[in-house]
């Protein structure tokens, strides 16, 4: 990933190539869990294919065609909203996505369990859409919403999504009956922590607060011992009013246990507070 990074910064060219793989890469995915899990067991999941499930059941519309029709005027708001080279990046995946359900709408179902193909589908989905929205895109529908609202919001993108495609998770539950609007409940939220899954990655790491009368034995052990940087944060305790400087360091889940041996020892009366960093950019970590 380092040398894909480098050359894509090298090379601009190729990171616009390389979004534009993402973008198939992840409609193909999305495409292939909607026919394979989603429809063919009735779980309307939000966004156009939630739709266009409906409408299958419901008028017997090809779900290819309510799709395109969807995502044109969302497209014309996502070039609007989001730039014109956005929008050539959305409207490859606003086409090529419909496509592949089309072609692939034969495809034998890989399951007739509704749980199942809630769980499968909704991480096929996530997937894919985490895929497009790495490559900075989308496939139109309501994901195009979602990062809409999450360039004006801050709101991740798993979040909006489920906020949008709530109300057609309902109308779903009505059309078909409750159980089934359980079902798409599930495969929505397990849709959006894959998404937040393969934005953030699968590494996680920890923040450490740590808080010792032995600043400088603390400090030096975790730059020598541990090879990471650690900042003193000023602050006063809020009983005596003295000054207790605060020290922050960000390690891996692997060198969170050496990090807690390593205070014990220098400090064992220490206080330390231990955070979960989702996403950590910066030297010794990911590149932005």
């Amino acid at each position: 990933m380092n040398i894909l990074s480098n050359l894509t910064q090298t090379y601009p060219k190729v990171r616009i190539a390389v979004d534009y793989v993402f973008v198939l890469i992840g409609a193909a995915i999305i495409a292939l869990a909607f026919n394979v899990f989603l429809l063919p067991n009735q779980v309307a999941s939000g966004g156009v294919s939630g739709i266009s499930t409906i409408l299958k059941t419901v008028l017997g519309w090809e779900p290819a065609y309510v799709q395109w029709a969807f995502n044109i005027p969302l497209f014309i708001a996502g070039v609007v909203f989001l730039g014109k080279h956005f929008g050539v990046k959305t409207l490859v995946g606003t086409i090529f996505l419909p496509l592949v359900v089309f072609f692939t709408k034969n495809l034998e179902p890989w399951t007739h369990d509704a749980l199942l193909a809630a769980l499968f589908g909704g991480i096929g989905v996530g997937l894919g859409l985490g895929i497009v929205f790495r490559g900075k895109a989308s496939t139109g529908g309501t994901d195009l919403a979602a990062q809409i609202i999450n360039k004006y919001t801050g709101f991740t993108l798993g979040r909006c999504v489920v906020l949008i495609d709530g109300l057609i998770v309902l109308t779903a539950a009505i059309v078909f009956d409750i159980e089934k609007g359980l079902y798409a409940l599930i495969a929505l939220y397990v849709t959006s922590k894959t998404i937040d899954l393969i934005q953030v990655g699968f590494g996680r790491s920890k923040m450490a607060m740590i808080i010792t009368s032995k600043q400088e034995e603390v400090r030096a052990g975790i730059l020598n011992k541990i090879d990471r940087g650690v900042t003193k944060l000023s602050a006063y305790g809020g009983f005596t009013d003295h000054e207790r400087p605060v020290l922050m360091c960000v390690v891996d889940q692997s060198e969170f246990t050496k990090l807690k041996q390593l205070v014990k020892i220098l400090d064992p009366s220490a206080f330390v507070v231990v955070m979960d960093a989702a996403e950590v950019l910066g030297e010794g970590f990911k590149r932005a």
